[in-house]
């Protein structure tokens, strides 16, 4: 009898067992939940859905100005979603840092670097998505052109279909980017922008920004699927405006005080 009474006395007041890391799964939860169900998220990605269908009626509505091919529908389907995803993504980036919610975040997981992956891996589940609902309304598009008695030439391939996923992505990871660097919301837009027209602007001045910076060139080869003789510039594009800021953000994240 008192070795058992002993025995749970013992266990009463035992440590309890050291819980495992944070699966990395339930981070990606965490912050799809943080990038969709707020009520801003919310209103920024009905922006995006509208946008996308109501500029879709333009070559339908106006044919004479735009290619009657299915390449050209996916194109046009593109446009809304490059101007208002990137700012979803640099959202991601910095609205915790705005909203000085980032302690709370890296207190339950103290291991920074796991809660940028899962930042950057929800990014891309976000331009995937958004890739696919521009597919759908394209198709929706492309079958109203058709019913109203539009020709419509060529196909989509493979390859056209590939790139404008890439194309998305792209622009997503951009916005991501340039919030990781900066991680304030309102200077990270700006700067998003402001950026992208400067750079724009050179191109017009000269051929070495516009072949190898301006993404207005190097990643509409890539949603236009014109890959030949264009690798290289796309590669130093993408390490300019994607590749270097993302990591030079996560650096300063794993190093930055938020006390």
């Amino acid at each position: 009898m008192t070795t058992s009474l002993f025995q749970r006395t013992f266990d009463l007041y035992a440590a309890p067992p050291n819980p495992g890391p944070i699966p990395f799964s339930r981070l990606v939860r965490v912050e799809w939940a943080k990038a969709t169900d707020t009520r801003a998220a919310r209103w920024l990605l009905a922006l995006v859905a509208v946008s996308t269908v109501a500029i879709m009626l333009a070559p339908i509505l106006a044919p004479a100005r735009f290619d009657q091919t299915y390449t050209s529908y996916l194109e046009v389907a593109s446009i809304a979603e490059v101007i208002f995803l990137p700012v979803v993504g640099i959202l991601m980036l910095t609205s915790e840092w705005s909203q000085r919610s980032i302690m709370t975040t890296f207190t339950q997981e103290p291991r920074r670097i796991r809660v940028v992956k899962a930042k950057l891996a929800t990014s891309l589940m976000l331009g995937t998505g958004a890739a696919v609902f521009g597919g759908v309304v394209t198709a929706a598009g492309l079958g109203l052109a058709a019913f109203s008695g539009q020709a419509l030439e060529g196909t989509l391939s493979i390859g056209d279909i590939a790139g404008y996923l890439l194309y998305l992505l792209l622009n997503v990871l951009g916005g991501v980017a340039v919030g990781a660097l900066l991680q304030s919301s309102a200077t990270a837009i700006a700067a998003y922008f402001a950026l992208n027209a400067a750079a724009a602007l050179l191109g017009t001045t000269s051929t070495l920004v516009a072949d190898w910076i301006d993404t207005a060139t190097t990643w509409n080869w890539v949603l236009h699927n014109e890959w030949g003789g264009h690798v290289s510039k796309i590669s130093v594009s993408v390490l300019f405006w994607v590749a270097i800021p993302i990591a030079a953000g996560a650096v300063r994240t794993l190093r930055r005080d938020i006390g």
